[in-house]
């Protein structure tokens, strides 16, 4: 038997590894796809061979990340139950649609990945690898294992000789790449306590930030980040810039009991420096350039294309759907967007387009003003016909 493993070389599929190759007597093929982790991913190559996989596949897809999964869940101001900016869950389809080529070109039976039975991406992988290939079978070793407990499983690594860096002592697990980062587990499941500092991952607390403001202006071109302060810059390393200087400012932090796809409630936190800058200009930006209709049903369908990137349906004919609507409008969206970062917040300060809606001559109350107020009297009369009676 062959098997393609999502691996990450963290503690449940570094057991995965070794435990699917016992279990099967299996080949295991181990991929881990690059797209902006923190861990050293030499250290996580080595560590898949010496657990046992005949061949690792690591590929470089920052790029194809951004590009297909987190920009368009940028444009579409994708926020999960309003605050989670969805790093996590935004990778797993292209991590599915990974496993699928490489099982397909090696021939394998089998992919695998080492989420839990109470977890999302659990949900994410079965979803995305039956969406694009429903005849390949996906194994899910932590649910099928008789390893019951997080204890257990540091148990069996230490017996095995299995290298992990979780411990007793630093229990989280941590999902890392260029978008942002997600801290579950350990103390942080007790949602009377604030999360301890150390868990954070990427940005400084905000209390520790630096005591003068930082502004930053993001340059757009059809919707897409093109420049941070006037440089022109690639996406990742545009993002990559950016994250260094939102997360020197605490900017970026999120806390969130959030409903899972399963059903119950669960606590994480997350950070995404870069993301939410970016989100908040887009959205600035989309506030001059588009109509009151359009804002409106864009701003309602965001929470939507939300949950189908969180829940799995990522290759759902609703979600290509919601990307059409969302990319016809982004030709406007160009211009600039001057935020301040200071201590955990993200201000907007100022911002200009060509396309911009805006009117001073209309808006204003000084003179020069352009505004007919007759013909504002006629419009509020109008408007008011349908509620004439309402009140009987």
């Amino acid at each position: 038997m062959k098997i393609v493993l999502a691996y990450s070389g963290g503690l449940d599929t570094s057991v995965a590894l070794h435990w699917l190759k016992r279990r099967h007597d299996a080949e295991i093929i181990a991929f881990c796809a690059d797209i902006g982790q923190l861990e050293s991913l030499e250290t996580v190559r080595e560590r898949a061979l010496r657990t046992g996989a005949s061949k690792v596949y690591m590929e470089p897809l920052t790029d194809r990340y951004l590009r297909d999964f987190a920009l368009p869940a940028l444009q579409a101001h994708a926020r999960y139950e309003n605050k989670y900016l969805l790093a996590a869950p935004l990778s797993r389809p292209l991590i599915a649609q990974r496993m699928v080529e490489i099982a397909h070109a090696e021939g394998a039976d089998a992919v695998a990945h080492g989420a839990t039975g109470k977890g999302n991406d659990q949900v994410r992988f079965f979803t995305g690898v039956t969406a694009l290939d429903p005849g390949l079978r996906v194994l899910a070793p932590v649910i099928d294992w008789e390893l019951t407990a997080r204890e257990a499983e540091i148990a069996y690594a230490r017996e095995h000789g299995i290298e992990v860096s979780v411990s007793k002592e630093n229990p989280y697990s941590i999902d890392t790449n260029i978008w942002g980062t997600s801290i579950e587990c350990g103390e942080l499941d007790d949602i009377d306590r604030p999360p301890p500092g150390h868990a954070w991952q990427l940005t400084t607390d905000p209390k520790a930030a630096p005591d003068l403001a930082e502004l930053v202006t993001v340059g757009f071109e059809a919707g897409i980040p093109v420049s941070l302060d006037g440089d022109k810059l690639e996406l990742a390393d545009l993002v990559a810039r950016l994250t260094a200087i939102a997360a020197r400012h605490g900017v970026g932090r999120v806390d969130i009991v959030e409903s899972r796809i399963v059903g119950f409630k669960t606590r994480g936190i997350y950070e995404a420096p870069a993301a939410t800058v970016l989100m908040a200009a887009h959205e600035e930006l989309e506030a001059i350039v588009l109509d009151r209709e359009t804002l409106h049903h864009k701003q309602g369908l965001a929470q939507r294309y939300a949950e189908l990137a969180y829940y799995g349906y990522w290759f759902s004919d609703l979600r290509r759907a919601l990307d059409g609507f969302v990319s016809t409008l982004q030709p406007q969206v160009t211009g600039e967007v001057t935020v301040e970062l200071y201590k955990g917040t993200c201000s907007i300060v100022s911002r200009r387009s060509p396309n911009s809606r805006y009117s001073d001559s209309l808006a204003t109350y000084e003179a020069g003003d352009t505004f007919d107020h007759g013909a504002g009297a006629g419009f509020a009369y109008v408007w008011s016909l349908p509620l004439r009676g309402s009140s009987r």
